[in-house]
């Protein structure tokens, strides 16, 4: 947070946009804290906050749908290709057909979850257009997704700036929101798991 607020609001912004739409699509993304940051981004739209809660809204909202756009058009395009000329452990044939069966039962819902779980929002839409999860639906989730984790972490973070004790929680906040993103992640695991067994 102590870095967002050093920066010039343009540049805050502009870093933001490009740290979700990296972490929506861009498979070097994957590391990015983008968690903590929109919690943090947050905090800063509050009572004499430099950045403003709607337009973050915004440039979240659209850089996370776009990502994702983007890497499931990457995985549509280059995915199949890429699994059916390997023969690794995890890019072979067989991983190809168990996530078009996955995609085929869990696909929505599993675009939606993957929002909150770092690491794993990176490459879901990427296998999704490899396994060719029908794009109007696809879309959808993308949208539920990026409303629900994007826009729903900067009103967390606002609504801690508005209350004080709230506000002196901060860190303990992102750390739950940290840990409840792992927890989120342990659970799709065994999901997938459990749907690729079938």
């Amino acid at each position: 947070m102590a870095d967002l607020a050093t920066l010039s609001t343009g540049t805050a912004y502009a870093l933001l946009a490009v740290l979700v739409f990296a972490e929506s699509g861009v498979l070097l993304g994957f590391f990015l804290p983008g968690d903590t940051v929109l919690f943090a981004a947050g905090l800063l739209t509050g009572e004499g906050g430099a950045l403003s809660l709607p337009v973050l809204v915004a440039i979240v909202l659209v850089t996370a749908v776009t990502g994702d756009a983007v890497g499931y058009a990457t995985g549509r395009r280059a995915g199949p290709a890429l699994f059916e000329r390997r023969a690794g452990r995890v890019l072979n044939p067989d991983t190809l057909d168990r996530a078009r069966r996955f995609y085929a039962r869990y696909g929505a819902s599993a675009v939606i979850a993957a929002r909150w779980i770092p690491w794993v929002r990176t490459f879901t839409p990427l296998m999704a257009g490899a396994a060719q999860m029908p794009y109007p639906r696809f879309l959808v989730a993308n949208v539920v997704g990026a409303v629900t984790w994007g826009a729903g972490l900067l009103l967390l973070g606002h609504l801690a700036a508005s209350s004080p004790d709230v506000r002196n929680s901060a860190g303990w906040i992102a750390a739950t929101v940290v840990l409840l993103s792992v927890a989120g992640g342990v659970t799709q695991h065994r999901r997938r798991r459990r749907a690729h067994a079938d």
